[in-house]
């Protein structure tokens, strides 16, 4: 029998395996963001001064139309040159280098490799790559920490693999495990991730093998998707041509326009058939083209 009166040995104290947190900005992210806004709120205070600049050169009794014609030219010249500039340096400062965006995403996954039996196989994008905007870099980070916990979720997945690289016009990722290989786009796992992904105008696919593993890729576009400009303004066309003009643009296609609108795809054939009559466009690539 044992001796209960024994005093109990001491439990050693083990830490709890920390969990990925969430993907909040460093002081330094924080600073260029408090910078950036205050630079916006000086920029709007120093073009409404130019407005008002304007308007009483315009008003002023004492310059005649030429003169005040030429002031007026000086001062919105100079207050575009000094937009432009400014707006180049808040560009280039929220950017972040995709080598560094890709580092951090390795030190979010880090607890779950370390305390876990996972093992994640990083490859790393070239350092060449295009900087990424930080809304892409962030969401593309989000995308990828929620899809590992997707693909490991069911445990069965003891190797993840993830690629970043850079084409300069998207942020390519693909993430791809050895799990039962039962994974599609429609997995309710996915759906945080598929809604970031649309959200940012990209697209996702989800391949899997029963007994192999998922691979998952993802495509983020790194500039904002065109909106019509040129076209809109040298023909005239309804709110709803705009609507459709503005989805065929971005290379959705019939049903994808029918769904997002609420109307039928014999609907938008009509449209897109108004529209290519009023551009003079052969095709819908032509029609993009004309509306880019």
């Amino acid at each position: 029998m044992p001796d209960l009166s024994a005093p109990a040995l001491p439990v050693p104290d083990v830490p709890a395996p920390a969990l990925p947190v969430p993907d909040l900005p460093s002081a330094a992210t924080r600073a260029v963001v408090a910078r950036h806004a205050r630079t916006v709120s000086e920029l709007l205070d120093r073009h409404a001064l130019t407005l008002e600049s304007l308007l009483a050169t315009l008003r002023s009794a004492r310059l005649d139309d030429r003169a005040a014609r030429t002031v007026a030219i000086e001062v919105a010249a100079a207050a575009v040159v000094e937009l432009r500039s400014e707006t180049d340096e808040q560009r280039s400062l929220l950017l972040e280098p995709v080598v560094g965006a890709f580092a951090r995403l390795r030190d979010d996954l880090r607890p779950l490799v370390r305390f876990g039996e996972l093992d994640v196989q990083f490859v790393e994008p070239p350092a060449t790559g295009r900087a990424l905007p930080g809304e892409v870099a962030h969401a593309a980070r989000t995308i990828v920490r929620s899809t590992v916990l997707a693909l490991v979720d069911d445990g069965r997945a003891r190797r993840v693999r993830i690629q970043w690289d850079c084409d300069g016009l998207n942020l390519l990722m693909a993430v791809r495990d050895d799990g039962a290989g039962e994974l599609t786009a429609h997995d309710d796992s996915l759906r945080p991730v598929a809604e970031r992904v649309s959200a940012l105008d990209g697209t996702l696919s989800v391949s899997s093998t029963p007994g192999w593993g998922s691979d998952l890729t993802v495509s983020l576009p790194l500039d904002p998707p065109p909106e019509p400009g040129s076209l809109d303004e040298a023909v005239s066309l309804s709110p709803r041509e705009r609507d459709v003009l503005r989805l065929v643009a971005s290379g959705a296609r019939n049903r994808a326009v029918a769904e997002s609108l609420g109307i039928s795809e014999n609907t938008v054939k009509f449209h897109v058939s108004n529209l290519l009559r009023k551009a003079g466009a052969a095709t819908r690539a032509e029609l993009t083209a004309l509306a880019r």
